[in-house]
C-alpha cells in the first residue's frame, strides 16, 4: 500500500512542479502564440458579442430625446453697468436652484399634465451654468421629442416667473426657446454598440485562452520537461499512429 503511494506521489511530483514553475513566471511569447493559435475562437467571440450587442441596440434600448433652452441673467435696464454684471453672477446659481425647486417643478407638472412625481421630472432635467457666464441652459431628456421640448419651455416660463416672484429683480431674458428642429436624439448609435459589444467579446475570449494556458500543467514535448523541470532528456520514445486497414 505504502508502495502504491510513493509511486502515485512520484507521479504527481512533475505535474505539480511545473505547475509551480509555470505560475512563477509566465511567458508572454508563448501566450502570444496561443493566442494567435486560437484566432477563429478570437474571432468568433467579437462577432458573437457585436451581433448581441446590435440586437441589443435594435430591439431593447429605447430613444431618448434631449431639448434645449437658455436663458440671461442680467438687470432688465437698458444701462447695464458693471455691479449688475457682478450681481447677475453671483445669482446665477441662486436662479438655478430656484428652477429645479419643488414648488417650480411641481407647477411644470400641473401645466404639462404630466404623470410623474416632482423627484421624476428632477432626474429629466440637466441645468448647466457655463464658467464665467450669466447664461442657463436648460436640458431635458426625455423617451418623447415633443415632451422633452414642451417641459424645457414650460419650465422656463414658470421659473422665470417663479425668480421674480422671489428675486424681485427684472427677469432673466430668453435666449432661446426649445423648437421641434433642435431637439436631438442622444441614444448611442448601432455602430458605438457594436464596437463596445465586439471588444467585449474579445476580451473574454482572450481571458478564457489566458485562463486555460495559466491552468494547463501538461508537458507537451521534451523542451518542455527542459524548461519546466529543468531535469535532462535522456531518450524520447516515437509515437506512431497506427493505419486503419
Amino acid at each position: 500500500m505504502e508502495k502504491e503511494t510513493k509511486e502515485t506521489q512520484k507521479k504527481a511530483a512533475p505535474s505539480s512542479q511545473a505547475a509551480a514553475m509555470r505560475n512563477d513566471t509566465i511567458d508572454l511569447v508563448e501566450l502570444a502564440y496561443v493566442l494567435l493559435r486560437r484566432w477563429k475562437m478570437l474571432v468568433l467571440f467579437t462577432v458573437v458579442g457585436a451581433l448581441l450587442a446590435g440586437a441589443y441596440h435594435q430591439f431593447l434600448v429605447k430613444p431618448t430625446y434631449q431639448a434645449d433652452a437658455s436663458i440671461f441673467i442680467t438687470n432688465t435696464d437698458s444701462v447695464i453697468t458693471i455691479s449688475d454684471m457682478q450681481l447677475s453672477s453671483a445669482l446665477t446659481e441662486d436662479y438655478s436652484k430656484i428652477l429645479t425647486s419643488r414648488s417650480v417643478l411641481k407647477e411644470v407638472i400641473e401645466d404639462q399634465d404630466l404623470d410623474m412625481t416632482f423627484q421624476d421630472l428632477s432626474k429629466l432635467l440637466t441645468i448647466t451654468n457655463p464658467e464665467s457666464s450669466h447664461i442657463i441652459n436648460i436640458a431635458v431628456n426625455c423617451g418623447d421629442a415633443d415632451m422633452a421640448r414642451n417641459i424645457a419651455n414650460s419650465l422656463m416660463n414658470v421659473g422665470i416667473h417663479r425668480i421674480y416672484q422671489i428675486i424681485g429683480t427684472g427677469e432673466p431674458n430668453v435666449i432661446d426657446y426649445s423648437e421641434s428642429d433642435s431637439v436631438v436624439e442622444t441614444t448611442p448609435g448601432l455602430k458605438k454598440y457594436l464596437m463596445l459589444g465586439g471588444m467585449l467579446g474579445l476580451v473574454l475570449a482572450c481571458a478564457l485562452i489566458t485562463v486555460r494556458f495559466l491552468l494547463d500543467t501538461t508537458l507537451k514535448s521534451e523542451d518542455d520537461i527542459a524548461k519546466y523541470l529543468r531535469l535532462p532528456v535522456l531518450s524520447v520514445v516515437p509515437y506512431y499512429e497506427e493505419g486503419k486497414d
